[in-house]
């Protein structure tokens, strides 16, 4: 496989990863547990993040940096819900886990939407501008909601 299209199926599976986790995360927001979206969210993030593993090595990068942490954080999600079963603390370390790997697999996303596409490029050359950082900065923030939201609300 080329590296164009192992590039493309990497992209597919980041956005089934996205998309699903927004499914399970409506779900968790809603007090309940949406195995479908459960389910593909964690095998499709986990599969981004090997994916990742597998492009060219130019030393230690901050991708790679965040492929390792976002596996530790799917580690725990897919033991608290396979092996624990959410009991007790694990429901916890389930949710916040979860809304942790779909916030980094979204945080990569808004970094390449602002490498790929033309205009966010212009705002943002090096990623070190301030539409970057505060448009970083207002998705942080949203997920740190959102999981204390899903937190509070995806109990026994």
């Amino acid at each position: 496989m080329t590296l164009n299209y192992f590039t493309l199926v990497h992209i597919a599976i980041s956005v089934v990863g996205i998309v699903s986790g927004f499914g399970a995360l409506s779900g968790w927001l809603a007090g309940k547990l949406f195995p479908g979206w459960t389910h593909s969210f964690l095998a499709t993030t986990i599969a981004t993040s090997v994916t990742g593993f597998f492009f060219p090595f130019r030393g230690f990068t901050p991708a790679i940096g965040v492929g390792i942490i976002s596996l530790v954080l799917l580690a725990v999600a897919a033991f608290a819900l396979y092996s624990r079963r959410l009991t007790g603390i694990w429901r916890k370390a389930f949710v916040i886990t979860s809304v942790a790997s779909l916030y980094l697999n979204f945080f990569v996303l808004v970094a390449q939407l602002f490498q790929k596409m033309p205009a966010l490029a212009a705002l943002a050359p090096t990623q070190s501008e301030p539409p970057f950082a505060i448009t970083q900065l207002v998705v942080l923030a949203s997920f740190v909601a959102l999981g204390i939201l899903a937190t509070a609300r995806f109990r026994n």
